[in-house]
């Protein structure tokens, strides 16, 4: 029997790319899928693909729908959702704004909402789909990378707080992903990303081994250990590398 046959599951952000994948492979296992995207449309036609419920909406204030969908209980919660946001320490206001309320603080809600119930019933497995960003960094993208250190912050913060008390968590950390968001990151995703990426079902499959495992850390591309490694390890030369590789993408210099 699957690990999560029967559980109910809500997925943000799922209207395509790795929130539609994590939310087929759920359902494929058995699982009741509440499929969650601020695109009407785009919920539906998930939801309806799969036999899943459509919740579409912010995913900040959806749990208390998605779980009285799910006859009272929300099992597994997939915080998908994120924004892209390039730019630099110069971006407007309004950019970072965006990126910390929908990357970090949309998980923080979620988790305010989830908690309570799950640490009663000494069950519960939040699922943060962050990003090797939130690990390393990504060029041309400060809001992005910042907020996305920001979630894999909350995660581990929640994993080493309540794992006592049965909660679960999961920290997705994919380089390139062929999606939109791989599409919006321009000439630094080229760069950077394109030559190494997977596809959005990749990630899932990566996850689903890491629930098997009740692993923390989800490594989509297993070389992101090495470079996470190698920045803690050697930060002089790390962000000296990095260097190279932002003069390149500039074309000042390799």
């Amino acid at each position: 029997m699957s690990t999560v046959q029967g559980a109910g599951v809500v997925v943000t952000g799922a209207g395509g790319g790795i929130g539609a994948a994590l939310a087929r492979r759920f359902a494929a296992e058995g699982a009741r899928v509440v499929v969650n995207d601020l695109d009407p449309g785009r919920t539906k036609a998930v939801a309806d693909e799969i036999g899943a419920t459509a919740v579409p909406g912010d995913a900040s204030t959806i749990v208390d729908e998605a779980r009285e969908v799910l006859g009272g209980t929300v099992d597994i919660y997939c915080a998908n959702a994120g924004l892209a946001s390039p730019g630099d320490a110069f971006a407007e206001e309004t950019v970072w704004s965006a990126a910390w309320d929908v990357n970090v603080m949309a998980h923080v809600r979620a988790a305010r909402a989830l908690l309570p119930d799950w640490l009663e019933r000494g069950s519960g497995r939040f699922v943060s789909t962050v990003s090797a960003a939130g690990l390393l960094t990504m060029l041309g993208a400060a809001p992005y990378s910042v907020t996305k250190h920001g979630a894999y912050a909350f995660a581990e913060w929640l994993s080493l707080t309540y794992r006592h008390r049965g909660l679960k968590v999961h920290a997705i950390c994919p380089q390139g992903v062929r999606t939109d968001m791989l599409t919006a990151a321009g000439s630094a995703g080229e760069l950077v990303l394109v030559p190494t990426a997977i596809e959005p079902e990749d990630v899932a499959e990566a996850l689903f081994a890491g629930i098997e495992e009740d692993r923390f850390l989800i490594l989509p591309h297993p070389e992101v250990a090495d470079f996470y490694r190698a920045r803690a390890a050697e930060p002089e030369r790390w962000l000296g590398g990095m260097n190279r590789v932002q003069r390149t993408w500039e074309g000042t210099g390799g």
